[in-house]
């Protein structure tokens, strides 16, 4: 089943909109708010440059590193059952609803990098020791000519 051809400005909007209401109450620290909200706003750099690989490439790793920072900040600041308030529990409710939704924004997210030209290569630069090597050639060593001429080949007599 293909997902439908979501517009970025709708997940930016949808996410945006899920962070205010989870700010509401102060519950949440302003790192939550400053995560969330700076990674929006690369998410706008990535809606003005829609050429740009860099730009929605770093919109999904924000998307992705928010989702782990967002789990720790409602772990640690959730409040005890009785200190919610009807306000609180909705503030806490849009932050954990815009938690489970980024993993599906993150796969559309992923779709429109593709569409762009993008390709999911993972390097750290760390080469293994079991890579083919059969065309592997030194650039260091220059070759050195030869010592004593080719007696294979024959001298051209000059006329």
């Amino acid at each position: 089943m293909e997902l439908p051809a979501v517009n970025l400005k709708a997940i930016i909007l949808v996410h945006w909109l899920l962070t205010v209401w989870g700010c509401m109450n102060h519950m949440l620290p302003a790192s939550y708010a400053w995560g969330n909200f700076s990674v929006l706003a690369v998410g706008i750099w990535a809606i003005v440059q829609r050429d740009s690989l860099d730009a929605i490439m770093m919109f999904l790793t924000g998307l992705l590193l928010t989702v782990l920072t967002d789990i720790i900040h409602v772990s640690i600041f959730y409040p005890p059952n009785n200190y919610l308030t009807g306000a609180k529990r909705f503030s806490i409710g849009m932050a954990i609803f815009s938690l489970l939704l980024k993993p599906l924004s993150c796969y559309l997210v992923y779709r429109m990098y593709r569409e762009r030209g993008g390709e999911y290569t993972f390097n750290l630069g760390v080469t293994c020791a079991s890579q083919d090597r059969s065309t592997y050639e030194p650039i260091d060593q220059q070759d050195a000519p030869p010592q004593w001429p080719d007696s294979s080949k024959t001298a051209q007599h000059p006329y």
